[in-house]
């Protein structure tokens, strides 16, 4: 199957001023395969991520923006979830640390299906975050040591350079810098546009971006379709993308 852009399973929006790669990666979207990758690139420093990676990482810089933290808050998260979890939500972990961040319900993080929540983790982890006077200019391992209580606390350190690059082509500090592609082909019935002028599951991303953030300014989707005002070959031709 050929390779192209994954621009399904990401929407990027104007929010708060800076720009959010948003992922709505839910049963609607074929799953992804062996092949499937998302790249992000500032200042000549690449991390590669695979999808459920991105879709986290994009969702805690999301959220970071929404709450209007900082982008070194999404950097010292993505850090901390990188330890924590290699960034994918699992269900297991040390006595009763479950989730993103390793959260533990029998420490005040929540009931587990909360913790499991990757809204919740991230909101209760920021949270924290905001409690620790001055995380703006520690050292990011420092900061998420302060949260985390860690028996490793320099741990975080490792991953501080691949986070420092996700934060800022996710919160939009470093723009046309984050990318997926997917080996999947749609059939034809996820070919189909709605009224709107998208697919089933390119719809799907934009009503979950509004109900994330509210009415939004969404350009390139038109009734029926886009005709027009973009470069050749762009996936706004077929509906699958909407920026």
């Amino acid at each position: 199957m050929r390779r192209r852009l994954w621009v399904v399973g990401a929407v990027v929006a104007l929010v708060a001023g800076g720009v959010v790669a948003w992922f709505a990666l839910r049963d609607t979207v074929v799953p992804y395969v062996a092949g499937d990758r998302c790249t992000a690139t500032v200042q000549g420093d690449t991390v590669r991520l695979y999808p459920e990676q991105a879709e986290n990482a994009a969702l805690m810089a999301a959220i970071s923006v929404q709450r209007g933290l900082p982008a070194r808050a999404a950097t010292i998260a993505i850090a901390t979830a990188y330890q924590e979890s290699k960034l994918v939500n699992v269900d297991y972990g040390d006595r009763d640390s479950l989730g993103l961040f390793q959260q533990r319900p029998s420490q005040g993080w929540g009931v587990p299906q909360q913790v499991m929540d990757p809204v919740h983790s991230i909101n209760a982890f920021y949270d924290a975050l905001a409690q620790v006077d001055g995380f703006e200019t520690m050292r990011v391992t420092v900061a998420a040591q302060e949260v985390q209580r860690s028996g490793y606390p320099e741990a975080y350190a490792d991953h501080e350079a691949d986070a420092r690059v996700l934060a800022s082509a996710l919160t939009g500090q470093s723009w046309r810098s984050f990318h997926c592609t997917a080996t999947d082909e749609p059939d034809q019935a996820g070919r189909r546009l709605d009224d709107s002028g998208l697919t089933h599951r390119a719809a799907a991303v934009r009503d979950d971006l509004q109900a994330a953030f509210g009415t939004q300014s969404l350009g390139g989707f038109a009734p029926g379709g886009v005709r027009d005002g973009h470069m050749e070959g762009s996936a706004h031709y077929d509906g699958r993308a909407v920026a």
